[in-house]
């Protein structure tokens, strides 16, 4: 079926769009005309006739300073993927993706890695063949300001004020079993009485025990009958039906008949962020994987 799009109804202009996006991005006037090769009044003036088109105010000024509203945090992230989408398409019209040529080193869990990102790699490699990519999987945050990675995939957001951020989506870690070990096992029901069941759990086991104990779930360290720092091993255990597993919905799916069991254990937030450092506004090799993977982990 042809989607079918109302263009009489499109009535912004791009460049106004972009005007504001990156006056977001950057937090003031003055560093966005700087990132845009422009002047202050002429940036002032676009992000001025798109509040008028659109009818709402995106900021609110005090002084210098700029504070995204609430219809501006609203249309914030459809600009942005609006910027993205016209960067990739500049880059594969005119054929430069294919000519950036360089290495981009990603650090990302062991398991996000091996589970999430190849799909993600196997695109930028369609899209970018001269780029070499280095993954670092590692559960240790690696360090983006001393250059230990160029891009990372987190679950907490950074609070150091050189980093760029950016919110893919939000998930819930529940527990999770397979057929097989609830053929062996049976199914526990009961948060305060599971003494016959068996966890595959993260070290420290301790901190592990404690997270779950917090919120309700009743085990100790006999029903630990697994235990790693990798998520890669503890999500074969529950895969091979020999453990429960608390794991987010995107990873379980994975597993062909594992389901959530106990609905009474509160879902756990699991947000993602893409994140790197300053270089990503001047580099076009990092911009380029860091803006694949917003895409396509978004998904």
């Amino acid at each position: 079926m042809r989607f079918c799009m109302h263009w009489s109804s499109i009535r912004f202009d791009w460049n106004q769009a972009r005007a504001f996006l990156v006056t977001a991005e950057e937090g003031s006037l003055s560093a966005a005309a700087r990132a845009l090769g422009m002047t202050q009044p002429t940036l002032g003036r676009q992000v001025a006739a798109l509040e008028e088109t659109l009818g709402v105010q995106l900021f609110d000024r005090t002084g210098r300073a700029l504070q995204l509203t609430t219809a501006g945090q609203d249309l914030l992230e459809q600009v942005r993927r609006m910027g993205e989408a016209a960067g990739q398409f500049s880059l594969i019209a005119t054929g430069q993706s294919k000519s950036i040529e360089g290495h981009v080193t990603i650090t990302a869990s062991d398991v996000v890695a091996t589970s999430l990102l190849p799909p993600a790699l196997t695109r930028l490699a369609r899209l970018a063949p001269g780029i070499t990519i280095e993954v670092v999987a590692s559960n240790e945050v690696q360090n983006l300001r001393r250059r230990e990675a160029d891009i990372a995939i987190r679950h907490v957001r950074p609070d150091q004020p050189d980093l760029i951020a950016r919110k893919l989506k939000d998930d819930a870690a529940r527990c999770y079993a397979t057929g097989a070990y609830l053929d062996r096992f049976g199914e526990p029901t009961d948060l305060g009485d599971l003494s016959g069941a068996i966890f595959a759990g993260y070290e420290p086991v301790d901190r592990f025990l404690c997270e779950m104990q917090t919120r309700g779930l009743a085990i100790t360290r006999k029903n630990i009958r697994f235990s790693s720092a990798s998520g890669v091993m503890l999500f074969e255990m529950v895969r091979r039906g020999e453990a429960i597993g608390v794991m987010t919905q995107e990873l379980a799916s994975l597993i062909r008949d594992a389901r959530p069991i106990l609905p009474a254990f509160p879902p756990i937030p699991v947000p993602f962020w893409l994140v790197s450092h300053r270089e990503l506004r001047t580099n076009r090799r990092i911009r380029l994987v860091f803006n694949l993977l917003a895409k396509e982990l978004s998904r």
